[in-house]
């Protein structure tokens, strides 16, 4: 399996065999029950003309299905076609996902794509079996069964936290997806919530191998203290959430699963700050087969039997990854984050229990005051973080790839490194490739690859749609530079990327 399924054939075999890889990639409605499922879902399979697949869950809802008791498949993971696919459909579910429907209704969701909401619902329901209320409503509802069956927060609390504009429609909701109450629906959680009274602590659904160190170790070696902190098994943040300032842990318990704590001061954040945390762990992957179709070549098989379940970690804000980015050009790991901690420090909004990352109007405002280095590349920083305060350049999770290339290329400072980089991290797009990364072409020399920006390109395209991944491996291969910078031996082995410098003209 190198991309997800859509054969009819294909699709039965999926659930025949119950197979959990595709749990996520579509949903199973069976006309004599009157149910969906997902494709791993124990019950017994179903007759081929008694099934009709649907790509998602809404699709299912909008057909007069409601979801299986026995498989749940609302705890599923996302699909992976989000990231995979560039297209409107793909941009609209990864905005539906951060709450873009809540804040500013479909218009405001059809304005972002560039259509009308009359052309954007048609689009959708062509594309997907339903338009973008019913896609914002499932996903309100699939939050709402998260919250009930994960947390022991009250049902008016899980009802606003979901996105519902009242504990009525939730109710409504509840039982019309599911065919239970919401009462109902959390007396049938297999376990007891382990969160204590007022906390939130969610088990964060992903496929397997996930390689979760990998990604600790990652931001590990890139954290700027008092905004982020992170271990070999946890990572922890402060962001800014549109109804204000939100913290949240994600931690690896015995069993390898992952868990998320959060607080926010708007119940209304809680569901986009979900939707963020999967981005940033790359959860809604489908590593079997990016594993699957890395290894068919011989030189990166040892680097995929070494690491199975690698992940690109994705961005807290975009808005704070550009200039992350710009930051880092042409200098180490560490000297970027000596930098940002001191950016930080002094234009940073500081809460009860931390810090914020500036604003882009502070960095506008007062970067040049506190940025060391190049005038030229202090002006790209400054000039960047001004244009997306006035809103002259948008950067969101929702861009089309190659509009968002442009844009950023058209940006004096900004160079095909940082742009590739900024969509790698902020869209997660899967098939990026940095050429001009110093640590990625060592990697790749290190690994039986060519070592130069041209040829590399050149192979690295058999191994398309998954390019990020490749430079994923080829960042962990890296040698380990040794002393002459000042890098702590715990620092050096979690982190082999630690290097990674890119070859932008500020």
């Amino acid at each position: 399996m190198s991309l997800p399924v859509t054969d009819f054939d294909e699709r039965y075999r999926a659930i025949s065999a119950r197979d959990t890889r595709f749990d996520g990639q579509f949903v199973t409605a069976v006309s004599s029950t009157g149910i969906y499922c997902r494709p791993s879902c124990p019950a017994r399979t179903p007759k081929p003309q008694n099934v009709t697949f649907y790509p998602t869950s809404a699709a299912a809802h909008e057909a007069g299905y409601r979801a299986c008791k026995r498989c749940l498949p609302e705890a599923a993971p996302g699909s992976p076609a989000w990231d995979i696919r560039g297209d409107t459909a793909a941009r609209a579910m990864r905005l539906i996902s951060s709450g873009v429907v809540e804040r500013e209704g479909v218009p405001g969701l059809a304005a972002r794509l560039g259509y009308s909401s009359r052309h954007l619902t048609r689009l959708l329901t062509t594309e997907l079996g339903a338009g973008p209320l019913a896609l914002a409503r499932a996903h309100r509802a699939h939050t709402a069964r998260m919250l009930l069956v994960g947390t022991d927060m009250p049902i008016s609390d899980v009802a606003f936290s979901a996105g519902f504009a009242s504990i009525r429609q939730c109710n409504d909701t509840i039982r019309e997806v599911f065919g239970l109450t919401p009462g109902e629906l959390r007396s049938r959680r297999r376990m007891p919530a382990s969160a204590a009274p007022g906390a939130i602590d969610l088990v964060l659904p992903s496929r397997g191998p996930l390689d979760a160190s990998g990604i600790f170790a990652w931001m590990t070696a890139r954290a700027v203290p008092g905004v982020e902190e992170a271990t070999e098994h946890s990572f922890s943040r402060h962001l800014r959430m549109d109804g204000g300032p939100a913290w949240f842990e994600v931690r690896e318990d015995d069993t390898a699963r992952l868990h998320l704590r959060a607080r926010v001061a708007r119940l209304g954040d809680l569901a986009p700050l979900v939707s963020t945390v999967r981005r940033i762990f790359d959860l809604d992957a489908d590593p079997l087969a990016i594993d699957d179709a890395l290894s068919t070549h011989p030189e990166l098989a040892p680097l995929v039997a070494r690491t199975p379940g690698i992940r690109v970690p994705g961005s807290a804000d975009p808005h704070e990854m550009l200039i992350r980015a710009m930051v880092g050009q042409q200098i180490t790991v560490v000297a970027a984050r000596t930098a940002l901690t001191a950016l930080t420090e002094a234009l940073g909004e500081r809460t009860e229990n931390g810090l914020l990352f500036p604003t882009m109007g502070a960095i506008a405002a007062h970067g040049a005051e506190v940025l060391r280095g190049p005038a030229a590349r202090i002006r790209a920083i400054t000039g960047a973080a001004a244009a997306l305060a006035d809103g002259s350049l948008t950067l969101t999770v929702g861009d089309d790839g190659p509009a968002q290339r442009e844009a950023l290329l058209a940006m004096p400072g900004i160079g095909p490194w940082t742009a590739d980089y900024v969509r790698m991290r902020v869209l997660g797009d899967p098939d990026v490739l940095l050429p001009g990364d110093v640590a990625l072409r060592a990697g790749a020399a290190a690994s039986g690859l060519p070592g130069e920006p041209r040829p590399l390109t050149a192979w690295a395209e058999r191994t398309a749609p998954w390019r990020s991944y490749l430079s994923a491996h080829l960042w962990r291969a890296a040698p380990v530079r040794q002393p002459a910078a000042r890098r702590t031996a715990s620092v050096r082995t979690a982190m082999r990327a630690e290097d990674t410098t890119s070859k932008e003209t500020s």
